[in-house]
């Protein structure tokens, strides 16, 4: 059995804690069941934003008729777009293997391993320990319990960026942000496209004014059903069949297209790894329990990244990393915050949001609500963006902001001011004080904080 002072699990977020342990000159092992790189890089993020981008450009010029331009888009090369993607996908893998393959102090594990007992690791028939273990396995899609999905092909947002051909039409039952993403880039690309979700709205994250705005605005390129539950699959002459039930009245329905997308949320990977071997407690999902230091509920194990299921987002995955990094190699009591983590779901609108939502804020607070269309400052005028706006969500009594919420053209740049606010403290006057360009449109920031209303 070999030993080592620190052991990685995944190759994501995971590989800022290699290089920080060898930067101390540890001892490491990293354990990785591939594909190399993790989720972002390879079926994630960064595939996913390389397709949305070709969508935008669809969706702005066939939107430009309001600007009094008409243009026609002759041809869409759905192929070309798709290797372009998997190209650059393969060259980042590449380049990223080469800089594993240049750490010859570091032993690499290339399977899925499990733990067998107490800091002890199973890998390709190796018996591995370690004195600290970082988990940073990562996530899967997750199934939905639907009767005859076993008898299907379906797509995940996986084994979507395997595709060469466009489908003629798709069903993607699911409606968070995955399915806005998805759904916005095959409609572009000219798929027929229907979403299924079961709650009353998309994005159930998001303010319920936003998820009423993109529903609205995906239903004028798609087929959009909130409230029925996807109850059973079968194949069809032209593909594929899903009969719904509606949460309210019970009446089913069916639906049929070429084929089918998954997009139901994911699954900790924690169970492939059997944490519980290890003393490791996993929640009522699946995923591993840690406290504010990232730390699982076994000393000298911690935690980051989907696993874990705080904040599945890659940005909070790296912060994550190198929090639990200093405390479990540094010996630190650093505790890790997500009141200003951003994220945005890359739909057509976009949507950017970071702290509080309204509902959530009037739990701990008494409340002030701000909002400016982008339609209120003139950039947005220029841009004849009529329903695109932001939200401020702002604490009365001591003038901090503790939320923000935009939905609308370039929302994940604009955000980023809320986001720097709320890290440094919440000071709206911070925002209020900063020259702002004029015109731009992130004019529409500081406009959403002068329309404050106490509540």
């Amino acid at each position: 059995m070999k030993e080592y002072e620190v052991i990685v699990i995944g190759s994501g977020c995971g590989m800022n804690i290699v290089d920080e342990a060898l930067g101390h000159d540890l001892k490491v092992a990293l354990v990785d069941k591939g594909p190399f790189g993790g989720t972002c890089a390879n079926n994630g993020c960064i595939p996913s934003k390389m397709l949305i981008f070709a969508a935008d450009r669809v969706a702005e010029i066939r939107e430009a008729g309001k600007l009094g331009i008409e243009a026609d888009i002759t041809s869409i090369d759905f192929g070309s777009i798709m290797e372009r993607m998997r190209e650059s996908v393969g060259e980042n893998r590449a380049h990223m293997q080469r800089g594993l393959a240049a750490m010859k102090e570091l032993d690499f594990y290339e399977g899925t391993g499990h733990f067998t007992g107490d800091y002890t690791m199973e890998v390709n028939g190796e018996t591995i320990k370690g004195d600290h273990i970082f988990i940073a396995a990562g996530s899967r899609p997750m199934l939905p319990p639907v009767e005859g999905l076993d008898s299907v092909d379906y797509l995940t947002n996986e084994t979507l960026l395997e595709l060469s051909e466009r489908p003629e039409s798709l069903i993607i039952i699911g409606g968070g942000y995955v399915a806005a993403e998805y759904g916005h880039f095959f409609a572009a690309m000219g798929t027929k496209v229907t979403i299924l979700e079961m709650a009353d709205r998309l994005v159930l994250a998001e303010e319920p004014e936003i998820a009423r705005l993109l529903k609205e605005q995906l239903s004028w390129r798609m087929d959009v059903y909130t409230d029925v539950r996807a109850e059973e699959i079968r194949t069809n002459a032209g593909g594929v069949a899903v009969i719904v039930a509606d949460t309210k009245t019970g009446k089913k329905s069916e639906f049929t297209a070429q084929t089918i997308l998954l997009a139901t949320g994911r699954r900790s990977n924690a169970d492939l790894l059997a944490a519980q071997s290890t003393g490791v407690e996993v929640d009522q999902r699946g995923f591993v329990k840690v406290n504010e230091y990232l730390e699982t509920t076994k000393k000298r194990i911690y935690a980051v990244g989907d696993i874990n299921g705080q904040q599945m987002f890659t940005h909070v995955a790296n912060v994550e990393s190198m929090v639990a990094a200093h405390n479990g190699i540094h010996g630190n009591k650093v505790k890790m915050g997500y009141s200003a983590a951003p994220h945005a779901v890359y739909s057509h609108p976009q949507i950017a949001s970071v702290g509080l939502t309204e509902a959530a804020a009037r739990k701990a607070h008494k409340i002030s609500v701000g909002r400016a269309r982008y339609w209120d400052v003139a950039q947005g005028e220029a841009m004849m963006e009529e329903e695109g706006f932001a939200k401020a969500i702002v604490d009365a009594e001591g003038g901090k902001l503790v939320g923000f919420h935009i939905i609308g053209p370039y929302a994940p740049i604009i955000i980023q001011e809320a986001v720097n606010a709320l890290a440094s403290g919440g000071d709206i006057d911070q925002i209020r004080r900063g020259m702002h360009i004029h015109p731009a449109i992130t004019e529409v920031v500081p406009a959403a904080l002068s329309n404050l209303n106490r509540e």
